[in-house]
Order: structure tokens, then sequence, then C-alpha cells
């Protein structure tokens, strides 16, 4: 064994003792499982909301849509191409590219599970999916619809499109409409839960942790990240400076300077505000933070324990997070992954205009 190998052997031993003995020091599963329950609950088996009632044939209008390319100006990107189902919702870019190759200035977040949130975007500009699904479309850096009519009518020319609005909305006499098109799709949205072990664990089975992840979770506590990220989505609950102790830049080497929610509401108290990110999946979710600068977890992780809580986080304390934080990788649902067959365009659709 040469001496790269030792050292890299060495190196591993020392982390597994570390984690070893944190573990021997973790309350018993009854009291960690007590403590867990005091800021996390299971995620629901899906997002509905009174004000948008979820169906069959809503949700299945919903999933074409999301999957709809001819919902972009060019024909060519969907909700899909930034926020990709198969891998938990996002692009795994740092920044998306939308209509005529324009690089984004945010980096797209996870769809999984975020209708349960109490924003969407980083800023928290739409209130709800269904809201932030009308966005994107008409962003001529995004889908470039020149406006909503465009969309209906380019819908409107699909037969099965029309015979699907007037099941997904049997109540309205003109079902196709912009505010129906983003109703659908946000319904779809509400079903993209992704429960995992974490939740069986929560249920009441500690054995669905391990002591590594246990050590982590007991972390995450104590260290006080439940501040922010909690609840059924651990995160997403609200809004936080990021950079709390020290500027995000100096950090994580960001070379644009976004001010977050004051963007929207002009309020200085809420300069460099960003929507708390959901947790869920983070392992799968990179790259991090609002400009996707930072690609590693364990990275993620000690940026997160400087700039907010001004503590150091590394060895086996990192270590235990990030194996808790892997932890909440959870289950993609089947339906949610096959792929829609879409109706064929008639001759109104046929020739995207790609200015």
């Amino acid at each position: 064994m040469n001496k790269t190998a030792v050292a890299g052997a060495l190196v591993v031993g020392v982390v597994l003792a570390g984690l070893l003995a944190w573990a021997g020091n973790l309350p018993s599963d009854p009291d960690l499982l007590a403590k867990a329950r005091e800021y996390f609950t299971p995620l629901p088996k899906e997002m509905a909301t009174a004000s948008n009632p979820l169906s069959a044939v809503k949700v299945q209008l919903g999933k074409m849509l999301y999957y709809e390319p001819r919902l972009s100006k060019s024909g060519a990107i969907s909700c899909n191409s930034c926020h990709n189902v198969a891998t938990y919702g996002v692009d795994n870019l740092p920044t998306s590219i939308g209509h005529r190759w324009t690089i984004g200035s945010v980096n797209a977040p996870t769809t999984m599970n975020a209708a349960a949130t109490v924003a969407q975007f980083w800023d928290g500009r739409a209130k709800d999916v269904e809201e932030q699904a009308k966005g994107p479309v008409l962003n001529p850096a995004e889908m470039g619809i020149p406006h909503e009519q465009f969309a209906v009518d380019r819908i409107a020319s699909i037969p099965e499109y029309r015979e699907l609005f007037k099941q997904a909305f049997p109540e309205q006499q003109s079902p196709l409409t912009y505010d129906n098109l983003a109703s659908a799709i946000g319904a779809f949205e509400r079903t993209l839960v992704t429960p995992g072990r974490f939740d069986t664990f929560l249920e009441g089975d500690t054995a669905a942790l391990t002591s590594a992840e246990k050590a982590g979770l007991d972390s995450f506590i104590e260290l006080g990240c439940v501040s922010c990220h909690s609840g059924s989505t651990i995160g997403g609950g609200g809004f936080d400076k990021f950079g709390i102790y020290r500027p995000y830049q100096e950090l994580t080497g960001s070379r644009t300077l976004d001010q977050g929610r004051f963007d929207v509401t002009q309020n200085e108290a809420d300069r460099f505000l960003f929507k708390v990110p959901v947790l869920r999946n983070v392992a799968r979710t990179y790259p991090y933070f609002h400009d996707g600068t930072v690609w590693k977890l364990e990275d993620a992780t000690r940026i997160m324990g400087e700039a907010q809580l001004d503590t150091e986080i590394s060895g086996a304390e990192l270590q235990a997070l990030v194996a808790f934080l892997k932890s909440l990788t959870g289950e993609i649902p089947k339906d949610a992954l096959q792929l829609p067959v879409l109706p064929a365009s008639t001759e109104q659709t046929s020739r995207p205009d790609v200015s």
C-alpha cells in the first residue's frame, strides 16, 4: 500500500472512530424520536388545497402540461426542462438554460414537496405553485411565450387538450384559460411528495436510520439548524438572511450580488433574505444555494455553519450531519416518472417561433 493509500485509510479510520464515539453519546432512540418530533412531521400523502381541489383528470392534465414543450415559444422547453422529475425536480445546473440559450440568474429550486412551502421562488414572489406556474411561461429568458392568450390559443388549437380541460374543470363554461392551465400544473405538483426513511423514523420505526444518521439528526437539532429547517419539508417555512455572521459571497465565491426578497418588497429589512430551501432530497438537488455556486453537500453544510450559525463544522460532526441529510432522500412518485404521451400538434402549433 502506498503512502497516499495509507493516509486515506487513516483519515477514514479517524472519521469512523469519531462517528462511533459520537453515536455512543447519542440520546436513546425513544428520546431522540421524541426530540425529533418537536421539530419535524412526516410528509403528507399529497399537498392538496381547498382553492385547487385535486382530481385524477386534473392531475393527469397538469402532468401533461408540465412535460409540454409547446408551452414555450420555441416548442423546445417545458417545466420539466428546469425541474426534471427524474432528477428530483431540478436540472442540476448552477442556473438554468432558457429561451434562445439565455442563462438564468438563479438556481432552479426543486418542485418536489414545494407545494407545502410558504411561497415560491427564492424571493417568494409567488404565493403558491399555481401562481408560480404562470411566471416561467411568460418570462422572455425562460419559456418566452409573449402573452397569456398566446399560450391559451396554442393549447386550445389541440383538440385533445380542449377535451381534457372540459373534464378537469367541468363546472366552467369556458375552462381553457391561463388560470386553469396554471391550476392544472399546480395540481400535478401537489402530488410530487417524496416520503423516505426519515418519515418511517418519525412514524416510530427508529431502526429506519443508521447510527451515523441518528448522530447527524441529533447534531442538526443541537446546532440550531432546526430554527429554519423544520416541519414536514425540513425548510421552506419562511425567509432568512443568507449570511447572518459572514457575507455569503465570501464563503461561496459568488460573483453576483442577489438581494433576495428585497427586490420584491423594497423593504430594507428584506435585503439578502431568501426563502429557506427545502432539505428533502438535498443530496440530489445540487448545486446549492440561490446561485448554484457550491456543488458538494459537505461544503454547503460547512458554509451554512459559518454563515448562519457562526460555527465551524468539521470532522466527525460534519460527516454525521451529511449522513443525516442524505437520509432525507425520498422516493419520487412512480406515476410522475412515467412520461405522458402528448397529443399531436395541429397546423396552428406545428411551427413554433424560435425567434
